[in-house]
């Protein structure tokens, strides 16, 4: 029997020895005999005191017995931290997976003023800088929005194996273009569903999902207040697709979609390519900043037309001293449309035979970023996109040019707290030669974490 169950069991019998000797010195005290109650009464009183000095001892005894002290745990300033959680947090993957987790919190506020027309309530001209929203033709109208909506939250996992094999898998969501008109009314709710941005999977050299076409140079773009602020200039597309790097090169297979003009400027969605989007870039990098070309090589297919277009993009970075640097990028060719400017040009168009033709389009820009000290910083930027409209087969309507300009200054209090301003010019003009013009006061507040 264990000291525990010793203890225990003593418990009881003092109990019983208690009652064994307190009943008969009740039955005592029915005689006349009070000396005989009172000399019973000591004596139950002293058993009683020897039982509780027995008790006490058995514990004392039990405590010095008992199995050595564990060291004190250690305190927060001198031993580990306590895990956030007992289990793994990913129980589906691999053991030595590692999970990440950021995103950043951004509010834009905006005063707008359009020269000739109006930019309708809840599409992308509101919320950012959209070339082909700048209205041409109309009276001049000024606005104030206010929205979260870029900002954003990401979730990526990764692992590298005992042979060497790395693997790693992201996805990021945004809160704009996931179906606001139905839900994200100003009214009183300002909700607005998540929308996918990147989603992918890597293995060694390979990719496989959503994400930027290797066609672009992010690294190339400048830092603006607005969401991209140079769109112009840019080509911008994020799309499915399979990819191959090794080293400065790396090649891919991307998503298809034709987008064409049939006697108007609207755009169509042809939706029948068999081809995929094929891509190529070479990058180096150095003290000095970076350098990119890419070539795009694809399919324009709209009914039984099928031509070959593509185009050429050379982009990068360039360093002019401790405090400055040039940003740039220079991108065209036929049928190279919806890769740039947000898809400000069609991939092609319907000639007046109502044969397929490939829309030729050019488009750059370049921006200067001047670091004032480790807190403030400014970024002046031009953009343009050219294209080479013809006015007989699609209308006067369309859209030939589009320029802009901006200047900001960010001001970062705190690390990775952003407080920026930012003033643009924007103008777009017709193949009929009608311009019309957008002036801009951006504000934004920005906390990545």
């Amino acid at each position: 029997m264990d000291q525990m169950t010793r203890m225990t069991a003593l418990r009881p019998m003092a109990a019983a020895i208690f009652l064994a000797l307190a009943v008969p010195g009740v039955a005592g005290a029915q005689t006349t005999k009070e000396q005989e109650q009172d000399a019973r009464i000591l004596h139950l009183e002293a058993e009683l005191q020897a039982m509780k000095d027995l008790l006490m001892a058995h514990q004392v005894t039990t405590a010095a017995t008992a199995a050595p002290a564990q060291p004190a745990a250690p305190t927060p300033a001198s031993g580990p931290a306590a895990p956030i959680q007992a289990t793994t947090i990913l129980p589906a993957a691999a053991p030595d997976s590692r999970f990440s987790f950021g995103g950043f919190i951004k509010l834009d506020a905006m005063s707008t003023w359009t020269g000739d027309g109006e930019i309708a309530d809840a599409t992308p001209g509101r919320m950012f800088y959209f070339p082909g929203g700048t209205p041409v033709g109309g009276d001049s109208h000024s606005y104030n929005d206010f929205h979260a909506q870029f900002s954003r939250v990401w979730f990526g996992v990764d692992r590298k194996t005992e042979e060497g094999d790395t693997f790693k898998a992201m996805v990021e969501f945004d809160f704009f273009g996931g179906g606001n008109t139905n839900v994200g009314n100003e009214k009183f709710s300002n909700g607005y569903p998540p929308t996918l941005r990147h989603a992918y999977v890597g293995w060694n050299n390979w990719l496989a999902g959503q994400t930027w076409t290797n066609f672009m140079d992010l690294g190339s773009l400048p830092e603006t207040v607005d969401f991209v602020g140079v769109v112009d200039g840019t080509v911008f597309v994020r799309q499915a697709q399979i990819r191959y790097t090794r080293g400065p090169w790396s090649v891919s297979l991307e998503n298809p979609q034709t987008w064409y003009q049939a006697g108007s400027p609207a755009h169509v969605n042809a939706g029948s390519n068999n081809v995929p989007d094929v891509t190529a870039r070479w990058q180096t990098r150095g003290d000095w900043g970076h350098f990119s070309v890419a070539g795009l090589v694809r399919q324009l297919k709209a009914g039984d037309d099928t031509l070959v277009g593509g185009g050429v993009s050379v982009a990068g970075s360039f360093k002019l001293g401790d405090s400055d640097s040039l940003q740039y990028m220079v991108s065209g060719g036929p049928g190279i449309g919806r890769y740039l400017a947000f898809g400000l040009g069609p991939d092609a168009y319907l000639d007046v035979d109502g044969s397929l033709e490939a829309q030729d389009m050019v488009a750059g820009f370049a921006g200067w970023r001047h670091n004032f000290s480790p807190k403030l910083r400014s970024t002046l930027a031009y953009s343009t996109a050219r294209i080479d409209t013809d006015a007989a087969a699609i209308g006067p309507a369309a859209t030939r040019n589009t320029q802009s300009v901006r200047a900001n200054l960010i001001y970062s209090p705190f690390p990775k707290l952003d407080v920026g301003a930012e003033i643009s010019w924007a103008e777009r003009e017709l193949s009929n030669g009608e311009t019309g013009d957008l002036k801009r006061l951006h504000t934004t507040v920005k906390y990545t974490f």
